[in-house]
C-alpha cells in the first residue's frame, strides 16, 4: 500500500488496539467500534485517528482525534479526506456546533434526513449535549437519503 507523506493509512483489524491506546493515552472517552475501520496519520507513531463504522449506504465517522502536538497543521482534513476517499456512499458525523465550520469547509453539509440508525442515537446523544449531524457524500454537498 502506498502511504503519503503523513504516513496516513487505514490499520487491519489486528492492529486496531492501537487506536484504542491512542485514545487512551490523551485521555479522552472515545472508543473503537465494533465492526469499525480504523484510519491513521504518523510515520512511527499515531498523530491522529479516526474510525468509519459502517451504517445504512455510507459510514458514520466516530473517533476523529489529533495528539494535541499536532493540532492546527491540517492533519485532521487530510486524514478524513484520504479515509473518505477510500470509501463509498454518504459519511455522516456528529459534530459540536463549534467545529461546523471545520466540516462544512471540507465539504460536508448539513444531510436531508440521517439513517434510522443514526437519528436515534442523535436523539439521544442530544439530551446532554447539542450535537450537529453533517454529511459528505462524496459527490455534492447535500446528502439525501435513497
Amino acid at each position: 500500500m502506498r502511504v503519503s507523506k503523513d504516513c496516513l493509512r487505514e490499520l487491519t483489524p489486528e492492529r486496531r488496539p492501537l487506536v484504542r491506546k491512542f485514545y487512551q493515552a490523551h485521555r479522552t472517552h472515545m472508543r473503537v467500534p465494533a465492526g469499525a475501520s480504523c484510519w491513521v496519520a504518523g510515520c512511527s507513531e499515531i498523530e491522529a485517528a479516526l474510525c468509519l463504522v459502517p451504517v445504512e449506504n455510507g459510514h458514520w465517522l466516530t473517533g476523529l482525534l489529533v495528539a494535541p502536538a499536532m493540532r492546527n497543521r491540517g492533519l485532521a482534513s487530510r486524514l478524513i479526506g484520504y479515509a473518505r476517499a477510500r470509501r463509498d456512499g454518504p459519511v455522516w458525523l456528529f459534530c459540536d456546533p463549534v467545529l461546523a465550520c471545520f466540516y462544512l469547509n471540507l465539504g460536508f453539509s448539513e444531510p436531508v434526513s440521517l439513517p434510522d440508525s443514526l437519528a436515534d442515537r442523535l436523539q439521544r446523544y442530544n439530551r446532554n449535549k447539542r450535537l450537529i449531524p453533517l454529511c459528505h457524500d462524496n459527490v455534492r454537498a447535500t446528502c439525501p437519503i435513497s
